[in-house]
């Protein structure tokens, strides 16, 4: 799925000058000593608030006065690991300088800045898992790969929480593999836990997550519900393929424009916008929407250039084709969420 990601970012984004990708120099780039982050030190973070990072983006049309940050987001970016497996890489190095550039330029600041609005936002580098794992036969080398890289993602949340938190509200964020991730983090720290008191909302974006995930975390099923999690996977409504089932009722769909579980067709006109390459351009009015089955079913989005985008499977846009809806769900919660307090 994260190679589809990366394909379909091209595609989203090909109607501006990309930057383009080499790698970090000079004082942006790092060394690791052991291969092991450590999460005391900047560098092992895409995104802190200790420094200035993609992530503190906000899109031109966006901006106003600035708004107190009165929760946190620990968001887990998609796998940006992609190409060729050699030599047994079945994971990420954690001080790769194209790998870091890679991800601090494409999930970091179209994904994790949705997220900014009220919120600071900590993103940790982590070694994750090859794209290819998703596809490895052999089990234990899949298991070695993806249980690696949460142990990362394990460690960045337990030094946050000591040395970050301070018991401030918590949103969880993540997209594709970062949700396969996400998913574990939130069951082992959350679900039955009294963390869950921090939870404003849980969003669990680009896999299917299943309805029986958690015993006691449940689904959001309007915009005002908080200590719930949300999630979504993207398709054109005349999409078919293996990973979608319009009867298949066993995977969480919430719809970001309505932000319920139910089917309804949610019309284009109700959709706050969606923000792509250009950072600096909102596009409203893009599509409808609508969550039936296991998937978010889309009319083909319009916007400029779009005729020409013929793949049915966006899930490179997830977020982003709801970028402001996101954005708006996001400081909403903590609206809430602080009033029940």
């Amino acid at each position: 799925m994260d190679r589809v990601f990366c394909i379909l970012l091209v595609v989203f984004t090909m109607f501006s000058c990309s930057p383009k990708i080499t790698s970090y120099s000079g004082e942006a780039a790092f060394t690791s000593q052991t291969g092991v982050p450590d999460y005391g030190k900047i560098e092992y973070w895409a995104a802190h608030p200790a420094k200035k990072d993609p992530s503190d983006t906000i899109p031109f049309p966006l901006r106003t006065e600035e708004k107190e940050k009165q929760a946190d987001v620990f968001y887990l970016h998609p796998t940006t690991l992609l190409g060729t497996r050699e030599n047994g890489n079945d994971n990420a190095k954690i001080d790769d300088p194209y790998i870091n550039y890679k991800t601090d330029y494409s999930p970091i600041i179209y994904q994790a800045s949705a997220f900014n609005e009220n919120a600071r936002v900590f993103a940790p580098r982590y070694r994750q898992a090859h794209i290819g794992m998703y596809s490895e036969k052999d089990s234990a080398s899949k298991y070695a790969a993806f249980n690696l890289a949460y142990e990362d993602v394990k460690n960045a949340f337990l030094y946050y929480l000591k040395n970050e938190n301070n018991g401030r509200p918590i949103i969880i964020a993540s997209h594709s593999q970062g949700t396969t991730h996400a998913t574990r983090l939130l069951k082992e720290f959350f679900d039955g836990k009294e963390l869950s008191g921090r939870l404003v909302c849980a969003y669990l974006i680009g896999m299917g997550v299943r309805k029986d995930s958690y015993e006691k975390i449940p689904v959001c099923t309007d915009s005002t519900k908080t200590g719930c999690y949300v999630s979504w996977r993207t398709y054109r409504k005349d999409y078919t393929g293996e990973w979608v089932n319009r009867l298949d009722t066993s995977i969480v769909v919430v719809n970001p424009v309505t932000w319920k579980t139910t089917n309804e067709i949610a019309d284009k006109s109700l959709q706050k916008g969606a923000v792509l390459y250009n950072l600096n351009k909102v596009y409203t009015k893009t599509q409808n929407s609508q969550a039936e089955g296991n998937a978010l079913w889309v009319s083909h989005p319009r916007f400029p250039g779009s005729f020409l985008y013929r793949n049915k499977n966006y899930h490179a846009g997830d977020i982003n084709l709801f970028y402001v809806d996101v954005r708006e769900d996001a400081s909403r919660r903590i609206k809430y969420y602080l009033l029940s307090k």
